[in-house]
């Protein structure tokens, strides 16, 4: 099971999740250098105040720069996370993205189109219901500057995230609580919680954390369910990519030369419970008839056996089968 691939590597031990996040965070922490370099540059050219707060930091300099220098610090710290899982894990970088023999790009593709088509649904209805809230802001060549650096750039900080919290610390976890339930919530509180210095909270108060804390639970469901995080790597790089494409505002941390400008009041209501207690269960509802995933009390809920070789050799023979079976659906 993917959740006990952990388990598969001698020696290992939650000690080491501990010294491999501290090492991802330093790593990240160095990527971020690039970017208050690049602010406290211009701040002496111009002869200003180095900004202080976060919302000043990401509007000092040109968006799609700020951007591109914000996405870096993600790959600073992918690459670390792959060293530490290889070196100090001695884990294969496959085994902590699923428990089949190598990536289902399928079902990353599906996914991302089927949450990219949602999005962009969404979005146009909302416009339309309510073109006095938004600016068309499309501008050619700052929106394909965007385009570029999003495509390239924006998949590496979803798939960071999701290497992290749906991988690397889902199976630290399972490995101290030998269960499914512990690391399931674990890493959604984290996941939700690491968001509360975002300028959303800020703008529409601690209620939003329900999104990202449910977010997370939803994405942690699906790499449960699914026995590997493709289905979640695919959605939140849509959920980004196609975001940060589309709409920015002024109080979204992603500010960028998007096609639309959001110029309405944010309220933390019905817009933050819909996604969470509505979408993501009819979503959760589809991927489970297209893979046809069967015995969700176990497999969110229920324990590891200390010695789980046997499960994933059984498991294994299970996708095999069942990926014949939905490759016609």
């Amino acid at each position: 099971m993917f959740i006990a691939q952990g388990f598969k590597s001698k020696g290992n031990a939650f000690w080491k999740y501990i010294v491999g996040s501290i090492i991802v965070i330093a790593a990240s922490t160095m990527g971020q250098f690039p970017l208050m370099i690049a602010i406290a540059v211009k701040s002496f050219e111009e002869k200003k105040d180095f900004p202080m707060d976060q919302t000043a930091m990401l509007t000092y300099l040109d968006s799609n720069l700020t951007l591109f220098l914000m996405l870096i610090s993600f790959a600073f710290a992918l690459l670390a996370l792959y060293f530490v899982v290889k070196f100090l894990h001695r884990q294969q970088f496959i085994e902590v993205t699923t428990s089949r023999p190598k990536m289902d790009w399928k079902r990353f593709f599906f996914s991302f189109g089927l949450w990219t088509v949602i999005t962009v649904v969404i979005t146009v209805g909302t416009y339309f219901a309510s073109p006095q809230n938004y600016e068309v802001t499309f501008q050619p060549v700052p929106f394909a500057i965007l385009a570029i650096i999003g495509i390239a750039l924006i998949p590496i900080q979803t798939s960071t995230e999701e290497y992290i919290f749906r991988g690397y610390l889902m199976q630290g976890f399972a490995l101290l609580a030998k269960n499914k339930w512990f690391p399931l919530l674990m890493t959604s509180l984290i996941f939700g919680l690491l968001h509360i210095m975002n300028p959303e909270v800020e703008k529409m108060g601690y209620i939003i954390l329900i999104y990202y804390i449910g977010t997370g639970l939803f994405l942690g469901i699906l790499a449960l369910m699914d026995e590997g995080i493709e289905l979640s790597l695919g959605f939140h790089a849509a959920n980004n990519l196609i975001g940060a494409l589309l709409i920015t505002s002024d109080w979204t941390v992603f500010q960028t030369n998007s096609i639309l400008k959001d110029h309405s009041e944010p309220t933390a209501g019905f817009d933050v419970l819909l996604p969470v207690f509505i979408i993501f269960p009819i979503l959760l509802f589809i991927f489970s008839k297209k893979y046809q995933w069967n015995n969700w009390k176990e497999k969110l809920t229920g324990t590891i056996p200390d010695s789980p070789a046997n499960e994933n050799i059984y498991h294994n023979n299970q996708f095999e089968k069942n990926d014949g079976q939905s490759n016609l659906l």
